[in-house]
């Protein structure tokens, strides 16, 4: 059956969920406000989220696990500092040590942390400066719809419920500001051990030593990146997402939609802006998810926002997590449905839930409708839910109830067969 056929009046009956979803971010919004990882108002939004899905679901757990919030942005601003130390010994050594190496043998070493915090922490998304900062627990909730028979596929719908500490870049320059942040320091890191093997085998070279003075602005942008004391709504980032995975659900449960061997499931995660700690502490705790006999894919529902920059996400975590090419095709199959061409982007700085679930061996992809630039609101104080666009939400919510239906029907594959909306049903 075409999602189309499931209930008379389609698309009339799609606005209403979407009115619903819009309604429940601006709920969120003013009754919890942000929502850092591992907070009370996280947990509480996701609470709320699976009580507005009601008896559409006909199972609610919350699954508990430890993370450190502020960690995984927290490695900025100790490259800052170390990049800091690295310079104040090169210049130490030529007061105090001149002729014996110290100042650049303690700059390697300073560079090397950061090279390994860049690798470990921005890179792969693994733990590595944790245990610097305190722990806090954080929670997913899965609500879940399940099959009327044998259950033989599961698909996943997920959005993540807690919001960013500020980036203060963004927020006072936009794209081009951040980039600047980010590129001025690693210049500096670069020249900072290029100057540092000099220094060693020929010997530490002044001019060389206080010209690398000219990247210290950059380094106390990164000590200086995150604003701690504001954690922003996070309104579009990803309350969006998280409501339309429940508006789904919630029309199958209206209007008494249940498929007689698929399983849907709506994931709220926590933690995703703290290195996407609550997807894979899913993934772990949930074994069944790669279960050979229960074909699964999973969705993942980022910031519905951008109209025209809506697109399917198949390399994700900075373009080194290839997506399932079977789970790209689903959502590009789902937007033809919808009539939409959808595009094929890399994340080329930062990732999605679905890349750690594709980490853990789920077919997985991510579907986000946000200008890449970025846009000013991404991780400021600007996400509120006064910018919302209800148009980008309908459809979103039009793409992820046609996936439900394409992949109850046809399974999961590299290719399929649908057709496109008529004119006047658009």
């Amino acid at each position: 059956m075409k999602a189309q056929d499931s209930v008379k009046n389609f698309y009339p009956t799609l606005r209403m969920y979407t009115n619903f979803a819009v309604r429940g971010v601006k709920k969120i919004c003013q009754q919890f406000g942000p929502r850092e990882a591992g907070s009370e108002a996280e947990l509480n939004a996701q609470r709320y989220m699976a009580e507005q899905i009601g008896d559409a679901a006909d199972a609610v757990t919350e699954d508990t696990f430890r993370l450190s919030p502020r960690a995984f942005m927290g490695w900025l601003r100790l490259a800052g500092i170390f990049l800091l130390i690295g310079t104040a010994a090169g210049i130490a050594n030529l007061f105090l040590a001149r002729g014996i190496p110290y100042g650049p043998a303690a700059t390697l070493v300073c560079c090397a942390v950061i090279v390994l915090m860049l690798l470990f922490e921005f890179l792969f998304y693994k733990p590595f400066t944790d245990s610097f900062y305190p722990k806090a627990e954080s929670h997913n909730i899965w609500c879940v719809r399940k099959a009327g028979g044998e259950t033989k596929r599961r698909i996943i719908l997920a959005g993540h419920a807690d919001s960013s500490v500020e980036w203060r870049p963004t927020y006072v320059g936009g794209a081009k500001f951040l980039y600047f942040t980010f590129v001025y320091p690693l210049l500096g890191l670069i020249y900072q051990i290029a100057i540092s093997v000099l220094g060693l085998i020929k010997g530490e070279n002044d001019v060389l030593i206080w010209i690398g003075c000219a990247f210290i602005p950059g380094y106390f942008m990164l000590i200086f990146f995150m604003n701690d004391k504001l954690v922003v709504d996070g309104a579009n980032d990803n309350l969006t997402g998280c409501m339309t995975a429940a508006g789904v659900m919630k029309f199958l449960g209206d209007n008494r939609i249940r498929f007689e061997n698929t399983e849907v499931a709506v994931l709220l995660t926590g933690a995703e802006e703290a290195g996407l700690r609550g997807a894979k502490a899913a993934v772990k705790s949930h074994p069944e998810l790669c279960d050979p006999n229960v074909e699964t894919v999973f969705i993942a529902l980022d910031t519905i926002r951008d109209y025209d920059d809506m697109a399917i996400y198949h390399r994700d975590m900075t373009g080194t997590v290839k997506q399932s090419p079977a789970a790209c095709a689903l959502v590009e199959a789902a937007g033809k449905a919808s009539g939409l061409s959808l595009q094929r982007n890399v994340l080329f700085a930062g990732a999605t839930d679905a890349a750690a679930m594709t980490q853990g061996g789920v077919a997985a992809v991510g579907f986000c409708a946000m200008n890449p630039g970025p846009p000013r609101y991404y991780h400021t104080r600007l996400d509120k839910a006064d910018i919302l666009q209800p148009k980008t939400v309908e459809k979103a919510l039009e793409l992820a109830v046609q996936a439900v239906f394409i992949f109850d029907e046809q399974g999961l594959k590299e290719s399929y067969s649908v057709e496109a909306p008529a004119p006047a049903e658009a």
